[in-house]
């Protein structure tokens, strides 16, 4: 795949070759992301009309607004990392590339691969909170007032960021292969 095919499929929105079919699921999910956020804003905005005209707010939004943030970030995660939209400062690796285009190919898979490390290891670390959370029924909010239970949002961490793992994964393996093949990156 060509630089211009790369940038094509970036801007298309399309998942690319490496991620297949499994680029579709991880749009999925991050298409449920996106529409968690406008059903967000719009309780958030329900909220505010009620509070200003109607002198009835809506109990919980605060806490469900603060947990909801969480679990879109990480719902949409793999999705702005196979878009390679995650925020990177390009300017060394473009340079570098540009000197030694096999050079450049491995720091990209040595990058690739760190945030896959990375996002394991966030999965790792909320898997026992995760399962805690559901067995000891912990919960947010404020008792006999408003309150919901923490493991689907815990959960939702772990499998986001366990499923960008896994497209870093992908990319990294696919990197790897155009620096073993000799292919242009």
């Amino acid at each position: 795949m060509s630089e211009n095919s790369d940038l094509a499929a970036i801007e298309s929105g399309a998942p690319s070759e490496a991620l297949g079919a499994f680029g579709g699921f991880v749009n999925v999910v991050g298409a449920i992301g996106t529409v968690w956020t406008f059903l967000l804003m719009f309780l958030i905005v329900a909220d505010v009309i009620g509070r200003s005209f109607l002198s009835a707010p809506i109990t919980g939004v605060a806490e469900i607004a603060a947990h909801s943030i969480v679990a879109i970030v990480f719902l949409q995660l793999a999705a702005g990392i196979q878009s390679k939209r995650m925020t990177r400062a390009d300017f060394l690796i473009e340079r570098i590339t540009k000197a030694s285009p096999k050079a450049g190919a491995a720091l990209e898979a040595g990058f690739l691969l760190f945030g896959a490390v990375s996002l394991a290891l966030i999965a790792y670390a909320g898997w026992l909170p995760t399962v805690r959370a559901y067995t000891g029924r912990e919960y947010f909010g404020v008792q006999g007032l408003f309150t919901i239970v923490t493991w689907p949002v815990r959960a939702i961490i772990v499998f986001g960021a366990s499923l960008g793992a896994v497209v870093f994964v992908i990319q990294a393996v696919d990197e790897l292969k155009k620096l073993a093949s000799g292919r242009s990156v």
